[in-house]
């Protein structure tokens, strides 16, 4: 269908931290945070990466915010290496040097 051509991603630059502050509430966790990508080539039912049990840093696998995000271009056919200019003509490239994790497809 059509989830076999379409790339879904869900994703934020930051957690929150499992202790509750003095306010009743959580703090930015910038360090460990969830995404989720589904379709467009992505093999069903995986979990990639581990934090410790206060999920206060990686353990495993750590993808940083370029790496996801060159992860999406790679399933979306995007050329990572490939020199974009902003209309004020800045170059940059689609994920800033990012890294895809390509074992999350198959």
């Amino acid at each position: 269908g059509m989830l076999d051509s379409t790339l879904v991603a869900v994703g934020t630059e930051f957690g929150r931290t499992a202790e509750i502050n003095m306010n009743a509430g959580r703090d930015h966790q910038p360090a460990a945070y969830s995404t989720m990508l589904a379709g467009g080539g992505i093999k069903g039912g995986q979990k990639y990466g581990s934090t410790d049990k206060m999920g206060k840093k990686v353990d495993s696998n750590p993808v940083k915010p370029e790496d996801f995000l060159a992860t999406i271009g790679y399933g979306m056919g995007i050329p990572l290496d490939q020199t974009i200019y902003s209309p004020s003509r800045r170059p940059f490239t689609f994920a800033n040097e990012g890294k895809p994790v390509e074992s999350l497809f198959g």
